[in-house]
């Protein structure tokens, strides 16, 4: 956990223009710099950066964020890397504290291996360039593989050599612990004595999202029975298998502008095509892909293409996973290279364009191609083609996102044409895969605010789209949480700041729609009461909760500003502040004078200070949009059958509710609300 005094320290030094900028080529334009969006393709710029609120919004496929949050979905960092990585820009000292003895225990350890880790690519890559041996047999390896200089240092490859403790005593010299040495894999115990685990191998390290090297992957030069080819890094804090895909770090920015991640087995695959210039690749390491392979891929793009080889073993690999794949919800394509081929020698045999080619002409349909394997595999068999129906229908059942629903409904369509059987069979048979997926699950109610809407609907006598037009005062919410981020720490009167008039006039909750409204106006009474100097919007804008932080961004985010220009011309139309006669004479005639624009402006209604009128007139809307909510839920429960003394409460209820709209409606001029 880092603590909060250092988070406001970042926060404070944060220049949300200079960080994008290094990403992203910013012009400044009015009072906003634009650039094109680094998350989708684009000719024309609509990525707007604003120094003054501190947020960036793209007005072409709709990302917004904050500096943090611009990290996190740009260079895929957690919270915390991306903290880390603004405070190592700003040269803000870190000092993290811990919830318990274990958990400072395994930061500490995750952070010692993450050192010992790049101890250990900078011994290996000084091997491989600057010792005979390295050079002889390393260095020869990779060039015969076709690895140009620059593709081995940008993945940070390196050797290890043949004598037995050669990186174990380099180590151990600089006082590197060995009980730490093991856990990374590094080095193996053997006889009570540590020798060195990859000795003799050319090493390929695996980075995590943010560049540091988790583990590494080893390859045995030499011909061996006894031997594995490959040696991977054991489990431990920062290693976990089946959450790594090799060369993520440096495909991410690739896969995001292509909108497409290719999925290849081995590193020499990933390494190959990125050389030829195709570097939307990652690897699986040639294990069965994982749930959280595919969210990480997912966190890239929707867009998955293996590649893998086309004999039996490779198409058996290729269709591992599937399912697992269709549930994240990604549009999966499968090419199998051809000849006996892999993708590492395939790309150096044909070359990149060739190679691209054919990949765009040879991408088959996942389900449809795992549907003509198993039909091969059938034959004329009656039973065991039922059993690949079953498997397709199954199959199918897991695109079950409403947004997927079309796509489902073609695969059904062109699976029972291939099957050769009825097309409404197979779909109650993909239905029944769904009700009995539904039915072994815990009951989730998938959509709660329609359903209670249908319920309170039916009870009020309206059709849904009445009562959610009626009810819904989601602007009127969304506009008074604006109002409280926007205005908060300004005076509403000498008494008292606008937070604090706001939060005092607030509805009640059980009378508001919008959840992230709620969570937001609570936060803010939280800090008003604990902290009060943080009650601003940057705090929000940077809360460490993303949900808050993510909707107040919302609320700030507008596509247009007023220039210096449009003041001016404007300004000028309304007239100026009584305060500008006021004035004496000599500062009157100074604003009048040519060239004292700037000054003169300050006294132009358009920049007189409406805050009070602004917040007053936010909240009493949303007031009066209650008030008129609570008249019509009254007015139907008159119409029910009630006792004497019900009627008189409901008619007394009715006459206090019309004098709070008729007070109102006097304090802001004549109001219809339709």
């Amino acid at each position: 956990m880092i603590p909060q005094e250092t988070i406001q320290q970042i926060l404070s030094r944060i220049d949300i223009v200079e960080v994008i900028g290094g990403f992203v080529k910013l012009k400044k334009r009015g009072a906003n710099y634009i650039g094109l969006c680094p998350f989708h393709n684009e000719k024309s710029p609509s990525f707007s950066v604003s120094a003054s609120k501190e947020i960036y919004k793209c007005f072409g496929c709709g990302k917004s964020g904050n500096t943090i949050s611009f990290l996190m979905e740009h260079e895929k960092h957690s919270y915390v890397d991306a903290l880390k990585w603004l405070a190592n820009k700003y040269g803000v000292e870190i000092q993290e504290t811990f919830l318990n003895d274990e958990q400072r225990q395994q930061y500490q350890t995750a952070d010692s291996l993450y050192i010992l880790n790049q101890f250990a690519q900078s011994f290996f890559a000084e091997q491989l360039f600057h010792t005979e041996e390295g050079q002889n047999i390393g260095l020869s390896y990779f060039e015969e593989r076709g690895f140009s200089e620059e593709i081995i240092k940008r993945f940070q490859l390196g050797y290890s050599p043949e004598r037995r403790d050669a990186f174990t005593s380099a180590a151990i010299a600089k006082q590197y612990n060995p009980e730490l040495l093991q856990k990374s894999g590094l080095s193996v115990l053997r006889n009570d004595q540590l020798y060195d685990n990859y000795r003799g191998r050319v090493i390929f390290p695996i980075h995590n999202n943010s560049g540091k090297i988790l583990g590494f992957g080893a390859r045995i030069l030499k011909p061996s029975d006894r031997a594995p080819k490959y040696i991977n890094t054991p489990e431990n804090e920062i290693y976990v298998k089946s959450k790594i895909l090799y060369g993520s770090y440096f495909a991410r920015t690739a896969i995001d502008k292509a909108d497409e991640c290719l999925l290849v087995e081995g590193y020499t695959d990933v390494i190959s095509l990125a050389q030829a210039g195709i570097e939307n690749v990652v690897a699986s390491g040639g294990t069965s892909l994982t749930a959280d392979q595919l969210r990480l891929v997912k966190k890239y793009t929707n867009n998955l293409t293996i590649i893998y080889d086309g004999d039996a073993a490779g198409v058996k690999a290729a269709l591992r996973g599937l399912d697992m794949a269709l549930e994240e919800g990604l549009n999966v394509k499968l090419v199998l290279i051809p000849d006996k081929e892999d993708p590492d020698s395939y790309v150096n045999k044909v070359g990149a364009a060739a190679f691209r080619e054919f990949i765009q002409q040879n991408k088959k349909d996942f389900i449809l191609f795992q549907l003509e394997v198993a039909m091969k595999d059938a034959g004329n068999d009656s039973t065991r083609k039922a059993e690949v129906v079953n498997r397709v229908a199954e199959t199918i059942s897991k695109i079950n996102k409403a947004e997927d629903f079309t796509k489902q409904q073609d695969y059904i369509k062109q699976c029972s044409e291939i099957l050769k059987i009825d097309e409404q069979g197979l779909h109650v048979l993909v239905n029944k895969f769904i009700r009995d997926k539904i039915s072994s699950l815990e009951r989730k109610n998938a959509q709660p605010d329609i359903q209670a809407n249908s319920q309170q609907a039916e009870a009020t006598n309206f059709d849904e789209s009445t009562f959610n037009l009626l009810f819904k005062e989601d602007l009127q919410e969304r506009e008074v949480a604006r109002v409280l981020l926007e205005y908060g720490t300004h005076r509403f009167n000498e008494e008292k700041m606008v937070a604090e008039y706001v939060l005092e006039e607030m509805v009640d909750d059980s009378l508001m729609d919008n959840q992230d409204v709620i969570k937001l106006v609570h936060s803010f009474r939280d800090v008003v009461q604990s902290t009060p100097q943080r009650a601003n919007k940057q705090y929000f804008i940077y809360h460490p909760d993303q949900q808050i932080s993510a909707f107040a961004v919302s609320l700030l985010n507008f596509p247009y500003e007023e220039s210096e220009y449009w003041k001016k011309t404007y300004g000028q139309n309304i007239g100026y502040q009584p305060a500008l006669f006021e004035q004496p004479y000599e500062v009157f005639i100074q604003a009048l004078a040519r060239g004292n624009d700037h000054q003169l402006m300050q006294f132009s209604k358009m920049g007189e200070d409406r805050t009070p009128e602004i917040v007053t007139s936010a909240v009493n809307y949303l007031k009066l949009r209650k008030i008129k909510r609570m008249l019509l839920e009254n007015q139907q429960d008159l119409e029910r059958q009630h006792s004497e003394e019900e009627y008189a409460v409901l008619h007394q209820t009715h006459e206090h509710l019309k004098q709070m709209e008729i007070e109102l409606t006097k304090k802001m001029g004549t109001v219809i609300i339709r």
